[in-house]
């Protein structure tokens, strides 16, 4: 039945700030601008195919950062840490280890980049890869994963029990 996530919502403290970064530093589209309430809908990726809502906080109500991906090509990833520093953005990937390196998730597997909007937000940018999952490199450089799959003969290793589908 479900196929697929359509919208996500976070709150901001300034609505007008946070349009400003999701349209103009990070070119997505505007959907609606509510007129009657502190909210707007942005397209991610083509439209009406998923948004994003941002609802700005009643006075005093604190924002709580929140966490999302966004759907992004191989190639994309890899450029994404000159793509921020051109927006006057920084980046890390999932190790915070200071470098400017993305890391592959080898349980998906998939290679993400992250970055935080102006209310600390923790975004991601994320392409999934094909291959074998590989859970017990953990987080690795592409390189890595893509020698690990070369030398990769056998069939992914059972994954944790939290980690499995269910079959109904």
């Amino acid at each position: 039945m479900i196929t697929g996530l359509y919208e996500t919502h976070i709150k901001v403290a300034d609505l007008e700030r946070s349009m400003r970064f999701y349209g103009e530093v990070l070119g997505l589209e505007l959907g609606l601008r509510d007129p009657q309430r502190p909210i707007a809908f942005y397209w991610v990726g083509e439209r009406n195919q998923a948004m994003l809502g941002l609802w700005e906080t009643a006075a005093g109500e604190a924002v709580r950062p929140q966490h999302f991906a966004f759907a992004c090509s191989l190639d994309d990833v890899l450029h994404a840490p000159d793509w921020l520093k051109e927006r006057g953005l920084t980046g890390r990937n999932f190790l915070d280890d200071g470098t400017e390196i993305p890391l592959v998730h080898a349980w998906m597997p998939a290679i993400s980049y992250y970055f935080r909007d102006p209310d600390g937000h923790s975004l991601e940018f994320m392409a999934p890869l094909e291959g074998t999952p590989l859970p017990e490199l953990g987080m690795v450089p592409l390189h890595t994963w893509q020698q690990a799959q070369k030398t990769a003969s056998t069939p992914a290793a059972p994954q944790p029990d939290h980690l499995r589908q269910v079959e109904l």
